[in-house]
């Protein structure tokens, strides 16, 4: 049986690890790695909303090299995707692109207490760089104006771990390369 002293100690220290693990909880990918010249499933998890308020709002920028992007609607959600030109053609199967979507924008409501994926598919063309990240920068809109940014994009020798609000990341396999 545990004694009151211990117990207060024991309910301190389950909170300090829930409040930690909230507060550090943020917008990531649920595959974190793909091989390049692949299609890729992207899920996008969202964890919570803003300061406690309910995200009305999901804006996924697309990066380059990153083409043949196709949302999966969500019900009650509206949906919207940005096109714009590529930086340069990519081959798609034979056929080259020069623009596509470019964002991706969900629109609805999702309670701060509930957890939610936001879905697409892309082509990772063969231009994209074997072993570095590639990143999605993601805005949450929420009530009250109130946003959480995850574009934080890590300098050259630093990881995701040592920003405030880091995009979603995706390590690149060489082509091939299932794990």
């Amino acid at each position: 049986m545990l004694s009151r002293s211990r117990f207060g100690a024991f309910g301190a220290a389950i909170v300090a690890v829930l409040f930690t693990t909230a507060a550090r909880a943020h917008a990531t990918l649920e595959g974190e790695e793909a091989p390049i010249n692949s299609t890729y499933k992207a899920v996008i998890r969202v964890g919570h909303g803003c300061e406690g308020l309910p995200t009305l709002k999901l804006r996924v920028r697309i990066p380059e090299g990153v083409v043949a992007v196709k949302p999966m609607p969500k019900p009650g959600w509206t949906l919207e995707t940005v096109k714009a030109s590529y930086g340069q053609s990519y081959d798609y199967f034979g056929t080259p692109v020069t623009e596509g979507v470019r964002e991706i924008v969900w629109t609805g409501k999702l309670l701060d207490e509930h957890y939610d994926e936001f879905v697409f598919r892309a082509r990772l063309t063969d231009r994209l760089p074997v072993g570095e990240m590639l990143y999605f920068p993601t805005v949450q809109e929420c009530e009250g104006g109130k946003a959480e940014r995850w574009i934080e994009i890590p300098a050259v020798g630093k990881s995701a771990d040592d920003y405030e609000y880091p995009a979603p990341g995706l390590k690149l396999l060489p082509a091939g390369d299932r794990h």
